[in-house]
């Protein structure tokens, strides 16, 4: 069995920065990429950025292109999403996931979620 737990949400004002961090702990296996999705209420679940096992592929939503970046350290298990310039449309649940298998943008094409975390963007 995968777990994966999030931290770093919470409120930030339009403008500011919050750093997500995703832990994998477990029954976890290598090459295994890593993704973010969020959910506002009465919305999808939307793609936000995904990363390859070597780091070196990354996929950004267009929505977060400029403002976040994501990166990893398999030596920890962990995935950071750095979010700058902050919107109020980027207010939502935050939830990392993970499958065996390149990177991909399709939530139903990942194995393992985590519970997520509320990140909240007040203007």
């Amino acid at each position: 069995q995968v777990q994966l737990v999030e931290s770093g949400g919470g409120s930030v004002q339009a403008g500011g920065s919050l750093r997500l961090a995703c832990a994998v702990s477990g029954r976890t296996f290598s090459g295994y990429a890593m993704a973010w999705f969020r959910q506002a209420p009465g919305k999808e679940r939307e793609f936000v950025a995904a990363i390859n096992w070597s780091g070196g592929i990354r996929y950004l939503a267009d929505s977060v292109k400029g403002r976040f970046s994501m990166v990893r350290d398999n030596a920890k298990n962990t995935a950071f999403l750095q979010m700058n310039s902050a919107k109020s449309e980027d207010s939502a649940v935050y939830y990392c996931a993970v499958r065996n298998g390149g990177v991909v943008d399709k939530a139903p094409l990942y194995d393992y979620w985590g519970q997520g975390t509320q990140v909240t963007v007040s203007s």
